[in-house]
This record gives structure tokens, sequence and C-alpha cells, in this order.
């Protein structure tokens, strides 16, 4: 594979290489995945562990790089024996991204769409999960359910597989792919929802509530292009519906305050609905580095652990 200008994948490996429009182009998800997690790790003091609880559930073999303060020294006196203590979460965590494939997903005025962006944010945080030791899986939907991949700590390579082939097609509907969704989420863990949240917010807070019973963690990530959040359109010309098709004519200048306000006044009631159901909420400019979302999903792990 080759990258765009005469890169080498050796020049991305470990850096801060965050911009999300030059990382659509490289065609490969697990490098990518792996570049911007290399960088994003390196960046931070140390890797957390994702899920780490207070609850011991198992003892097993150090291997070198382990945390030797894991490290059970009553157990090494008794046997000779190196043995790391694990945890009830660090065991038994699952961790699936539900990614929404609708049509309005493909949209995108800087030369990435909503689709490509999630697509390499879902690959960067199943993989940053992956490496440690969770199982993750995977979910497209639109309207129904396009993909299921169960959570596995050996599916990685499948979601990467499946990633890569996706393409946006039908109009989506977010309640009855996600109700049926969580009839299989039975067993705890995390659960991170992306999508552009192309509907009414009390539709949308009803859709992913659910997704809370037995007690998974929810985390929800709304995609959206700049276009989408400022409306720098300066033309008049006709504005399709992203979802329906349908076309109407728009003077920008004219209704550009209008349309930002009602954007505002969207995403707020969505962080707000969100809120009232412990559901976390972050929206994403898809112009903005990736580390941002990585940042917000640590930040939100790390304020969970705290209050259990």
């Amino acid at each position: 594979m080759s990258l765009l200008g005469g890169h080498q994948p050796s020049a991305i490996s470990g850096a801060r290489f965050m911009d999300p429009v030059v990382l659509a182009r490289i065609g490969q998800l697990d490098l990518v995945a792996r570049a911007v997690c290399d960088g994003f790790i390196n960046g931070l003091h140390k890797a957390p562990y994702f899920g780490a609880s207070i609850d011991f559930a198992e003892h097993r073999g150090y291997v070198p790089g382990d945390d030797i303060r894991r490290m059970d020294w009553r157990l090494w006196a008794r046997t000779d024996r190196y043995y790391i203590k694990e945890y009830e979460a660090e065991t038994n965590m699952n961790f699936s991204v539900l990614l929404d494939v609708s049509r309005s997903m493909d949209y995108g005025s800087i030369g990435i769409t909503k689709l490509d962006y999630a697509r390499i944010l879902t690959a960067c945080l199943t993989n940053l999960v992956h490496h440690q030791r969770d199982r993750v899986g995977f979910v497209a939907f639109d309207s129904a359910i396009v993909e299921h991949v169960p959570p596995s700590a050996k599916h990685m390579d499948t979601i990467l597989h499946v990633l890569d082939r996706l393409t946006p097609g039908r109009p989506g509907s977010l309640k009855e792919p996600l109700h049926k969704l969580a009839e299989h989420f039975g067993r705890r863990g995390v659960i991170v929802v992306v999508s552009d949240f192309y509907e009414d917010p009390e539709t949308i807070v009803d859709a992913v509530t659910p997704l809370r019973f037995r007690g998974n963690d929810i985390i929800v990530f709304h995609v959206m292009d700049p276009a989408e959040l400022n409306f720098g359109f300066t033309d008049a010309q006709a504005f399709e519906d992203l979802e329906s098709g349908e076309q109407m004519p728009v003077v920008p200048d004219a209704m550009r305050k209008e349309y930002v306000a009602l954007v505002n006044a969207h995403t707020e009631a969505l962080r707000q609905k969100f809120s009232e159901v412990r559901v976390d909420y972050t929206l994403l400019d898809t112009s903005k580095p990736l580390d941002h979302a990585l940042f917000r999903y640590l930040s939100s792990r790390e304020k969970k652990l705290r209050s259990r």
C-alpha cells in the first residue's frame, strides 16, 4: 500500500497523526487504528485500564510488560512464581460500537464523510480497547441491523474487515434497530453509539435508553460535518434532505442565523436529555482531530470508575 505524498507507514506510526481528512485517504483501517492509538497512548502519562474494578476475579501468569504494581507478592512468596491480579471488569467487560450507516452519514464537505470519520473513530476505539484485553464487538445499522459482530477477544480483525466494506444506503431510523439490539446486550459492558442523530431529540433518546438495561454504560458520539454546524454556504441553491432526497430552494444568507440556532437547540436538547438518563454525550466535528474523541471517551470512563 502506498500513502499519498510518498509518505511511508513508518513515518506515521507513533506520531500524533490525527487529521481526519488525511487519515481518510489511507486505505487500510488497521494501519490507521494502530498509528492513531500509538500516538494517542504515547501522549498520555500512562495507558489506563478500561473497566478496572476493585472486585478481584482471578490470577494469571506474569508476562513481560505487565504492571508490577499488580503483582501478587503474597502468592509469589508461597509459590515462587509471578502472578498478576485481575479484576472483575477487566476479565468480563464487553465493548461494542453501534454505527449508523444510513444515507445521511454519506455527507461530507471537507474531503471526509461523516461515515468515514465514524469508521476511523470506531477502528481506533475498538483497537484501543482490544489492546486492554477486553472483548470488542460491532454493529452497523440503518433502519435495520446491517452487520453484527458479537463481542469477542478474537474479533478485532473481523471488525476491521466489516468496517472496510461498509457503504451507506437506505434511510435510517434509530428506534427499531436499537430496541432490537437491546435484547442482545444482556451482559454488562460499554456500548458506544455513533450517529449523526438525524431525528427528533425525544425520539433519539427513547431509542438509545433501552440499551442501558442490565447495567450497560452508554456513550454516544454525535458526528456532524462543519457545514451542518455553521451553514457556511453562500450561493442560493436547492438543498437536499439527506434521508428523504427531497429538495428545497434556499438562500443561505437569509436563514443562516435561524439555522444555526436550530442546530444549537438540537444538540443542547440531546445533551440535556442524555444527561438525565445518565448517557454520556459528545458532539464531534469531522474537521477536528480524532484525539478529541479518544480523550472524551477516556475521561468518560474515568468518571464512571471514580463514581463506583
